[in-house]
């Protein structure tokens, strides 16, 4: 890199997806990109949204004038490395994602995530290979001594649905962060539909998804208050973020 440059941080969004991405390239995971214009079968109904599914309503979509839709989350990935790829399966996907809604300190309509994928031979896959994949993840992104528990949930493309929770403890954690009980990533395991809908045998293999906000992570990471100053443009916030001083915010 030029030195001229040098001097200059990553934003934090770049430098959290980046830190993402190396934490399950540990775990031997590949890294997939996929288009943020989707058409309605991979934005949904690929993913067990059928078109009179209640489910869809769980969604802000942003249509387009062709009937194309602004990807509302990144699980549109699976769909297309599963189409192209063979099983055993082991891939992250961090993107940008949109949803039509108003923006306050907690929600944006434009935002990152990152889709995790894993398939395998039947039986050699089940939640606790999830669970400590999850706990393996937040243990590198916000150091030792994060707790996670599952919760039941519902989402359609996973069966059983799980909602992960997390909490920090310990001293070097801000105190209004410390010891609280906070949503963070649905997952679950993959829906047969989904596997069928990508090519993929149910009956011979299955595995688990999880997905997880970049900027909700961020924020919990680097006790930001408010979503909106990832994407505002001010450089006095971006400059905070040298790496020199990411310790200081573990």
């Amino acid at each position: 890199m030029n030195d001229r440059y040098a001097k200059y941080p990553l934003h934090p969004i770049t430098g959290a997806i980046r830190e993402i991405v190396g934490i399950f390239e540990e775990l031997d995971f590949a890294v997939a990109d996929g288009p943020e214009i989707e058409t309605d079968y991979y934005n949904f109904e690929a993913l067990n949204f059928p078109k009179d599914h209640p489910a869809r309503d769980m969604q802000d979509t942003f249509w387009l004038p062709d009937g194309r839709v602004m990807r509302t989350q990144t699980s549109d990935i699976q769909i297309h490395f599963m189409e192209e790829n063979d099983p055993p399966i082991r891939v992250i996907a961090p993107g940008k994602v949109y949803r039509s809604e108003a923006t306050d300190m907690k929600h944006e309509a434009q935002f990152y995530q990152f889709e995790g994928l894993v398939i395998d031979e039947k039986g050699k896959i089940n939640l606790g290979h999830l669970q400590w994949t999850v706990k393996y993840f937040f243990d590198k992104f916000f150091g030792k001594g994060a707790e996670i528990r599952m919760r039941p949930s519902y989402f359609p493309f996973v069966e059983p649905a799980i909602e992960f929770d997390m909490r920090l403890t310990g001293d070097h954690i801000p105190e209004r962060l410390r010891n609280k009980w906070i949503e963070v990533l649905p997952g679950g395991m993959v829906h047969p539909n989904v596997l069928s809908n990508a090519g993929i045998d149910p009956d011979k293999y299955g595995g688990f998804a999880f997905a997880g906000g970049v900027e909700r992570l961020a924020m919990m990471r680097w006790v930001i208050d408010d979503i909106r100053l990832f994407h505002n443009g001010d450089l006095r916030f971006v400059y905070q973020f040298f790496a020199e001083n990411d310790d200081v915010t573990r």
